[in-house]
């Protein structure tokens, strides 16, 4: 089987693609791989010998076994482990609802942050933005989320947000983000002086210094996802250096002539009555950018 999937890497693998498996092998998502084990990733399950592709895209390996399935997709479905970006809809009793983009809402106990008590309740309202990390996640009970780590510790999770932007990118331009030595990041990185958190759920939030360079970052990571790195470069450095930067395909506004220029902001805040009549304020900016 081994040999059958690395003949399979780069190529394009669609649902319903098997792979059968040697007796011996064996298929473990947190023992330590072997030379004779083989290790699946998202995209890929075990049901008895044989090894069945889930998702449509391409078969990537990482020495020694480990495989899995990179896809492109905006669906997010929750995984044990990984950290998204939610945002709490609703109070029920002591469960926060949290929206994190997927088929069903997430629940977020008032005890799962740090330092939290019966007396000590986190001061968390409908609206807020969360950073949190997925404790259950599971197709057959509803997804749990948690603000803190094994030891207890926040360890970056909570309540966060303000002053910021949040966007909604693709899953695979989250994960090449993440990735350690990302080219597209560190690129990020050199334009202005910013704050970013990355939900894997697709969810990004940003914050630089000015409104300005926010929406140039934040334009930017829109438009490049499907440019070389050569169009990415050239596209990152009339943005700094104060070109014109177009290219946004969710809707959000682009900015032009980014040298002197006269920014007027106009926002509108709508109000939305949620499940249990709590009302959830929506930030909508228009803005009207020109010399």
């Amino acid at each position: 089987m081994l040999s059958a999937l690395r003949d399979k890497v780069g190529q394009v693998l669609l649902p319903g693609d098997t792979f059968v498996c040697q007796p011996e092998d064996t298929l473990s998502l947190s023992a330590s791989a072997r030379k004779d084990t083989a290790v699946c990733g998202p995209g890929l399950r075990r049901s008895g010998d044989r090894v069945t592709v889930c998702v449509s895209g391409l078969l990537r390996h990482k020495a020694p076994n480990v495989f899995w399935i990179q896809a492109h997709g905006k669906r997010y479905v929750p995984a044990k482990g990984e950290c998204v970006i939610g945002i709490v809809t609703a109070k029920s009793g002591d469960v926060f609802k949290v929206d994190v983009g997927a088929s069903e809402l997430a629940s977020l106990s008032y005890l799962s942050f740090e330092g939290a008590t019966k007396r000590n309740r986190p001061n968390v309202q409908v609206g807020d933005l969360v950073y949190a990390q997925f404790l259950v996640a599971n197709k057959d009970m509803e997804p749990e989320l948690v603000c803190i780590d094994g030891a207890g510790r926040a360890n970056g999770m909570g309540v966060f947000g303000a002053g910021g932007l949040m966007v909604k990118v693709s899953l695979g331009l989250v994960r090449r983000l993440l990735a350690p030595g990302s080219e597209l990041m560190a690129d990020l990185s050199g334009l202005f002086p910013s704050e970013m958190v990355l939900g894997l759920n697709g969810r990004v939030w940003v914050k630089s210094s000015s409104l300005q360079q926010t929406l140039i970052i934040t334009n930017l990571l829109q438009s490049c996802e499907h440019l070389s790195n050569e169009q990415r470069r050239a596209l990152f450095l009339k943005g700094q250096t104060g070109g014109a930067v177009t290219g946004s395909r969710l809707g959000l506004p682009c900015v032009h002539n980014c040298g002197i220029f006269m920014q007027k902001i106009t926002e509108y805040f709508v109000l939305c009555i949620g499940n249990y009549g709590s009302k959830i304020g929506v930030l909508i900016a228009s803005f009207e950018i020109s010399i």
